[in-house]
């Protein structure tokens, strides 16, 4: 079901103002792309509260004051639904540790140590229903734990 900053999840409504806009903008993607409102929901709100701890001043600005997401918001389903059960990489590249959907053309997330990785690989992949696949530094494959 979509969403509109009028009407959304109870769960998204202790967010601040531009998480839930956020929030919600994720969630009605999500949707397109084939998950269900009990996926879609929880992952929305994971991704929206990491998207503004990170995100600049003025990207916060900027998204606060663009146009709000509505129901009827045209999203590309086709990207990423091949995406949707692949496994979840972690390995080592340029100093840091990579965590990214295998096939999927930019990572997730990058980590100073392993240990924070896989902890947002097991995230994703729990949401996915998907596997964590771990490598060395070396670029070994390990076994999933």
């Amino acid at each position: 079901m979509p969403w509109d900053m009028n009407d959304y999840p109870d769960s998204f409504k202790n967010l601040d103002h531009v998480v839930r806009k956020k929030a919600i903008d994720i969630a009605n993607a999500l949707e397109a792309n084939g998950y269900d409102d009990n996926r879609a929901i929880p992952i929305a709100t994971e991704q929206a509260k990491e998207w503004a701890e990170n995100a600049s001043e003025d990207e916060l600005q900027s998204f606060k004051h663009g146009p709000a997401p509505k129901k009827d918001d045209d999203h590309d389903d086709s990207s990423n639904e091949e995406l949707l059960n692949n496994d979840v990489l972690v390995y080592y590249e340029e100093d840091q540790w990579v965590v990214r959907t295998k096939e999927a053309k930019r990572p997730d997330s990058t980590y100073d140590n392993k240990s924070d990785a896989v902890e947002r690989a097991k995230e994703i992949a729990e949401n996915k229903e998907s596997n964590v696949i771990p490598y060395t530094k070396d670029g070994d494959q390990q076994s999933s734990k």
